[in-house]
């Protein structure tokens, strides 16, 4: 947990019960007791009305509360949108979360502005991602955001198996109906575009890689904007 969202963290806690100890907040957010003290000390220091000191126990002086989230009817409208044109087309865990978000919004927007938002006439139908895709697709991204190596069995376009591949995940692209993952293929010993929808099996192994100059993500998009560049230069 970041040390910010342990310090708001913190004052949910706190001002949620009339007498929080440090043991009591340290066990909630599985941290030390000295770290607790410290942040305790840290939130006072910034003007968070918390009474009470180390070894008794912390409450919230009455009266305190976290300013409300301040949007549009425009910039609620627009979360609700993101949020489902994205979820069809999103791996499940991300689904999830961006659900789960979006009702946190939701739930403290002025009632006005929430009325806006959830009856908003924007909707987004299932773009026909089948199940196995959107597991795979969560794969990897998930070993692209811990940097770990994929073993991918894959299908060219006429059907048929191709070599396996172990490829550097870099970033995982929606174009409209399909999913594909931009990565270094170590095979080809270049970058390749891989089709979700194609791949066979994706098995996440323990070996990481790091970034090397030529063979990164910001790499791929100079390539492809100098290649954009050289054909524009050809048709002028």
């Amino acid at each position: 947990m970041r040390r910010g969202d342990r310090l708001f963290q913190i004052v949910q806690l706190v001002r949620g019960r009339r007498l929080s100890t440090g043991e009591w907040l340290a066990q909630r957010l599985a941290v030390s007791l000295r770290t607790v003290y410290r942040d305790i000390a840290d939130l006072q220091q910034q003007g968070v009305p918390i009474d009470g000191e180390a070894g008794v126990g912390y409450r919230m002086r009455a009266g305190f509360d976290l300013p409300p989230l301040m949007f549009t009817h425009d910039e609620a409208k627009a979360l609700v949108a993101a949020v489902r044109l994205a979820q069809p087309r999103l791996d499940p865990g991300l689904a999830a979360g961006a659900e789960n978000a979006l009702a946190k919004v939701i739930a403290v927007l002025p009632s006005g502005v929430r009325a806006a938002a959830e009856s908003l006439a924007v909707y987004a139908p299932d773009v026909g991602i089948d199940t196995a895709t959107r597991q795979r697709l969560e794969v990897l991204r998930s070993a692209a955001d811990a940097r770990r190596k994929v073993r991918v069995d894959y299908l060219d376009l006429n059907q048929r198996r191709t070599d396996e591949r172990v490829l550097r995940p870099l970033g995982c692209f929606f174009w409209s109906a399909t999913w594909t993952l931009a990565a270094w293929c170590e095979l080809r010993n270049d970058f390749r575009s891989f089709r979700v929808d194609r791949m066979q099996k994706v098995d996440m192994l323990d070996e990481r890689f790091r970034d090397e100059a030529g063979r990164t993500l910001a790499d791929l998009f100079r390539r492809e904007a100098a290649s954009r560049r050289d054909c524009n230069e050809a048709l002028s």
